[in-house]
């Protein structure tokens, strides 16, 4: 007698989404006057305040 379920099914996958880069009026605040890319975030952790006025 053999107890062993079958394996279940892989999940999904899902497509990945790539993030818009913030340019512009809408682009980065408080950076010292650096330009930011989002490769150069890439690996680090990152806080994002959006809010509307």
């Amino acid at each position: 007698m053999n107890d062993a379920s079958p394996a279940p099914a892989p999940a999904p996958r899902r497509a990945r989404v790539r993030a818009p880069e913030l340019i512009d009026k809408g682009g980065w605040l408080n950076t010292g006057g650096k330009e930011l890319t989002l490769a150069d975030l890439r690996g680090k952790c990152v806080v994002v305040d959006f809010w509307i006025s």
